[in-house]
């Protein structure tokens, strides 16, 4: 496998019909990824599934399923995540190229997941939030859509001609001097975030509106590294103990 991409896997969340894990998997091997991960699929394992790859049937034999999106990126650096469609508040989304060039970068140090929704829905938009970009294929505006397999082929041939327009390059342009956090951290950085908030009356838990989610859409496309992470955590707990030192001098 490239080395530029044995660190990116794909995601598939909740996926309907088996054929399509099948369809998908043949589109990986076709470009040179393998790692696939199943988030709580509707039915697989499945005749049908081996059917449609066509001979990938070693990437379904390595295949991970796993009962949460959390659990299939947490050890990820970066998460990008298939959008067909505008948001409510929007994230930072990126074409199919451009995406592609940042995954396989990113994919030389740290873990990279392509994560792809369901046939009829896609993803959620608490799912979105835990991506730190949205991906985009900009298809025709009169006839849009794409089926699952099919996305999946258009986003990992980009992966492909990415990785091999990096051959030879070993070394990311940049990269910070403490590695990136990965999602599992993002997502407690999060929580103690939402509590701090909480604690300080700035946040109203019964009319929390959309800060949160602007909030993660801030920190997601900052692209914190460890000390980063842990000089934030440091604030938010110097920022509780602050305001239970003034609730008891009240």
């Amino acid at each position: 496998m490239d080395m530029h991409l044995s660190r990116i896997r794909v995601v598939l969340v909740n996926t309907s019909h088996p054929g399509n894990i099948g369809a998908v998997a043949r589109a990986m091997k076709n470009m040179g990824l393998s790692r696939l991960v199943l988030v709580a699929p509707n039915d697989y394992p499945s005749a049908e599934a081996t059917a449609r790859a066509s001979g990938a049937d070693d990437v379904l034999a390595t295949a991970r399923v796993v009962e949460t999106l959390e659990e299939a990126i947490a050890d990820c650096a970066l998460v990008v995540g298939a959008s067909a469609r505008t948001r409510t508040i929007p994230w930072p989304v990126l074409e199919p190229r451009a995406c592609a060039a940042r995954m396989v970068e990113t994919a030389v140090r740290q873990e990279v997941a392509l994560v792809m929704g369901r046939e009829r829905i896609g993803l959620t938009n608490t799912e979105l939030e835990r991506c730190q970009y949205h991906v985009h294929i900009p298809a025709n505006p009169g006839y849009s859509s794409l089926n699952l397999a099919a996305a999946t082929q258009v986003l990992v041939y980009e992966l492909r001609m990415a990785s091999l327009q990096r051959a030879g390059k070993t070394e990311p342009d940049w990269h910070s001097d403490h590695p990136p956090v990965t999602a599992a951290e993002l997502d407690g950085l999060y929580e103690h975030l939402e509590q701090t908030l909480i604690e300080l009356d700035f946040l109203d838990p019964d009319n929390p509106r959309q800060l949160m989610r602007r909030l993660r859409r801030l920190y997601n496309r900052v692209g914190l590294d460890q000390m980063e992470l842990n000089i934030l955590r440091g604030i938010l707990t110097a920022a509780q103990k602050a305001a239970s030192k003034y609730r008891k001098r009240r």
